[in-house]
């Protein structure tokens, strides 16, 4: 008779597996109480590890083809296709009936999916050709802004996680994202997808752990350019002071978004994650 090999969870940081810089870690258990896994309890220095992580291969993924950024997003939509089952199955150890774990997935899979196929025509959308009164030609075109924090929240522990980065990576940009704290395990496995998939290492970086112990370093860490999170008031105060100091921009949802809706498919997602520049060229030369 073999023995059950119990999994060890491990966060997805740099390309590589982490426990957590502390060591530590917390019980998860199933819907029915019974033990499933200890998840990594990451702290400031992990989050800090991972900006380095995700500064370092920003400037690659930053510099790839927007159609090859759609390859690589699609890519990873196969991946979880395959493995639908078993990331059902993630979503509901917390008691999410099996129904709505399935949607859930499959609704993941229709929004990387749609995100592949804004990556090569958002900048059409988003940038413009300026008439202006000299002999010159003038474009706006956009560039990424570098590190993007995400703050994910307890519920669609995968949807909503998916939702916040999806954009930022479409335009080039790399982030670390903190799951649900409450539902862990789908980052897990999506850790697990990202490794295999054609996503640059450090691209995504996804950590665990108690968020309140990551809110003041998420809005103050100045390599973090941006922020997306879903947060009450209490939170959304302390992002937005924190921001305020290093000069983020932070785009806030609010508890109870409807992660299936619509709205979040849209060029005006990714527009938050964008900056400006404008280029002007003499006529003739």
């Amino acid at each position: 008779m073999s023995l059950k090999i119990t999994k060890t969870p491990k966060c997805y940081v740099g390309g590589a597996f982490i426990r957590s810089e502390s060591g530590r870690v917390y019980p998860l258990h199933d819907v029915s109480g019974a033990f499933f896994a200890n998840i990594p309890q990451c702290t400031k220095k992990d989050l800090r590890n991972a900006v380095e992580a995700a500064a370092k291969a920003g400037a690659g993924w930053a510099r790839r083809t927007p159609y090859n950024r759609a390859q690589i997003l699609y890519r990873l939509a196969e991946m979880l296709e395959a493995r639908k089952a078993e990331m059902a199955g993630a979503i509901s150890l917390d008691g999410t009936s099996a129904a709505h774990a399935a949607k859930e997935v499959a609704a993941t899979i229709d929004r990387i999916v749609h995100y592949a196929g804004w990556a090569d025509k958002y900048e059409q959308v988003l940038g413009s050709v300026n008439p202006v009164a000299s002999p010159h030609f003038n474009f706006t075109v956009t560039e990424p802004v570098g590190v993007v924090g995400i703050l994910a929240p307890e519920e669609a522990p995968l949807l909503a996680l998916m939702t916040l980065i999806l954009p930022a990576i479409t335009a080039g940009n790399s982030v670390i994202a903190l799951a649900s704290q409450r539902a862990p395990y789908p980052s897990i496995l999506l850790g697990e997808m990202l490794a295999t998939s054609d996503l640059p290492g450090g691209v995504v970086n996804l950590l665990t752990g108690e968020r309140k112990d990551f809110l003041a370093t998420f809005a103050t860490h100045e390599h973090i350019r941006a922020l997306a999170a879903a947060a009450g008031k209490e939170e959304a105060t302390l992002l937005q002071q924190g921001a305020a100091e290093s000069v983020k921009r932070v785009k806030l949802h609010e508890p109870g978004t409807d992660w299936h809706s619509a709205k979040h498919e849209s060029a005006w997602a990714i527009k938050d994650f964008v900056e400006a520049k404008t280029v002007w060229h003499p006529i003739g030369s």
